[in-house]
C-alpha cells in the first residue's frame, strides 16, 4: 500500500510538471516584438542559459524553461551562437531556436578590387571583430599555407569579392575560409592560364592590376594585353595602383594622393622602378579580371590613356600615345563635365577595344598563347606609364 501510494504520488507530481511545462511553453513573456541579440557561449549549461533568458525578460521562469527542455528531450541540444529573439516568442519557440543553431548571420559585402586593408575595415564595421585582428589573421603565413598550399606572405588576391554571411561563432577565420574557397571555385573556371607561362600567384597578381586599372568591363582583356606586351619586352608596367599599394603596406592607410616623389621612390611594389610584376597581388580581383589576365586580347598596344569617362584610348607607340594625351588630358575642354558615371551611358565599346577583341595579331609567334611583337619599342628614356599622360605627369588613376 505504501509503495502504491508513492507511485501514485510520483505520477501526480510528474503530471503536474508536464502540465506546468505545457502551460509555460505556450505563454510568451511579454508583447514586445523588438529583436534582442542573445548569446549562448560555448560550454554554458542549460541552467545558465535559462537564467540569462529570464534576466533579459525573454522567459518568465528559468526553472520552467529547464523543465520544458527536459520534457522535450532537448536539455543537451542547445548550441552556442548568437540568436535573434523576441519577448513575444513562446518559450517553446525560443527553445527551438536555441536548439536549431540558426545563429545570426553578419553580412560582409566585398567588391572587386579591394585590398586587405579595405576589407579589414568592412569586417570591423560588420561587427566581426577589429580590423587589426583581421589583418593579423590574413598575414598569418601558417594559415595561408594551410588554405593555399603555398608559403605566401598573405591572403592578398585570394579573398574573392562576393557577399558573405557569417556567424559570430565562425568569426573572421570562418569568413576567410569562405572567401578562399570561393576563390578556388572561381579560379578553376579560368581558361588559358596554362598557356602563358605564369604560375597562379603571378596570374593573380596581374589580374589584380587589371582590376584596378579597369573601368569599362569590356576593356579588361585589352588592358591585360597592354601589360602582357610590356612584360614580354621587359618594359616596366608603370601603373599607379601598384605604387599606391606600396604606400598602403608601409603605413596601413592611403590618403588618396600620389606625388612625383612617390612614383620615383623605390619599393618592391613600385612598377615605375621594378622591371617586372610586383611580388604579389595589390587587390582581390573578380572572375572577369582573372579571366582577362589569363586570356588577354590580341593587340600591339603598349599604352592607354583615360577618356575621362571611364574608358581609355589605346596606343601602339609613344607618338600615338602623346597625341591621345594631348587630346584627352592636356585639353581642359575634353575633361569638362566628364565622369566615371558616364560608363552607364555608353552605347558601345570604343573602336580600339573592338579591334583588339576581333582582329588577329599582325605578327603572331609560334608558341601557344604568345602575343604579337609591338610595332615599336620606345627608347628607355621615354617610357611613360601604361595608363599615363606623359612621364612627367602622374598616370591616370581610377
Amino acid at each position: 500500500m505504501i509503495v502504491g501510494a508513492m507511485v501514485l504520488l510520483g505520477l501526480g507530481f510528474g503530471g503536474a510538471v508536464l502540465w506546468q511545462a505545457w502551460q509555460f511553453a505556450s505563454r510568451p513573456a511579454g508583447s514586445d516584438s523588438s529583436i534582442q541579440v542573445f548569446e549562448v557561449r560555448p560550454g554554458q549549461s542549460l541552467r545558465t542559459v535559462a537564467a540569462n533568458l529570464e534576466a533579459k525578460g525573454l522567459i518568465t521562469s528559468e526553472r520552467n524553461f529547464r523543465a520544458l527542455a527536459r520534457v522535450r528531450n532537448l536539455s543537451g541540444s542547445i548550441r552556442a551562437g548568437e540568436y535573434a529573439l523576441r519577448q513575444d516568442l513562446r518559450p517553446s519557440e525560443i527553445l527551438d531556436v536555441l536548439a536549431s543553431g540558426r545563429s545570426i548571420e553578419y553580412i560582409v559585402r566585398v567588391s572587386e578590387g579591394l585590398n586587405l586593408f579595405e576589407i579589414a575595415s568592412i569586417v570591423e564595421r560588420a561587427g566581426l571583430g577589429s580590423a587589426q585582428d583581421f589583418l593579423k589573421l590574413v598575414r598569418d603565413r601558417s594559415k595561408v599555407k594551410e588554405l593555399l598550399g603555398e608559403p605566401l606572405e598573405s591572403f592578398e588576391g585570394y579573398l574573392f569579392p562576393e557577399t558573405y554571411f557569417v556567424t559570430r561563432a565562425a568569426g573572421q577565420w570562418g569568413l576567410v575560409r569562405q572567401m578562399v574557397a570561393k576563390f578556388k571555385e572561381q579560379f578553376a573556371r579560368v581558361e588559358g592560364a596554362d598557356e602563358l607561362g605564369l604560375n597562379r600567384h603571378q596570374l593573380v597578381t596581374l589580374a589584380s592590376i587589371v582590376e584596378k586599372e579597369t573601368g569599362a568591363p569590356e576593356e579588361r582583356p585589352v588592358i591585360s594585353s597592354v601589360f602582357h606586351n610590356r612584360l614580354r619586352i621587359k618594359m616596366r608596367l608603370q601603373t599607379d595602383p601598384t605604387v599606391i599599394y606600396g604606400m598602403w603596406r608601409e603605413t596601413g592607410v592611403w590618403n588618396g594622393k600620389i606625388s612625383r616623389a612617390d612614383l620615383q621612390r623605390p619599393t618592391a611594389y613600385n612598377t615605375y622602378v621594378i622591371p617586372a610584376l610586383p611580388p604579389g597581388p595589390i587587390a582581390n580581383p573578380g572572375y572577369h579580371a582573372l579571366q582577362a589576365a589569363a586570356r588577354p586580347a590580341q593587340s600591339e598596344f603598349l599604352f592607354f590613356v583615360s577618356r575621362n569617362d571611364g574608358t581609355h584610348v589605346f596606343s601602339r607607340n609613344y607618338a600615338q600615345h602623346n597625341a591621345a594625351v594631348a587630346e584627352y588630358q592636356l585639353n581642359a575642354r575634353a575633361r569638362e563635365g566628364k565622369s566615371w558615371r558616364d560608363l552607364q551611358k555608353r552605347d558601345a565599346a570604343p573602336s580600339s577595344v573592338k579591334e583588339a577583341q576581333s582582329k588577329p595579331p599582325s605578327n603572331p609567334q609560334k608558341r601557344p598563347g604568345a602575343r604579337p611583337t609591338p610595332a615599336k619599342k620606345p627608347t628607355p628614356k621615354k617610357k611613360p606609364a601604361a595608363g599615363s599622360q606623359t612621364k612627367s605627369q602622374p598616370s591616370v588613376r581610377r
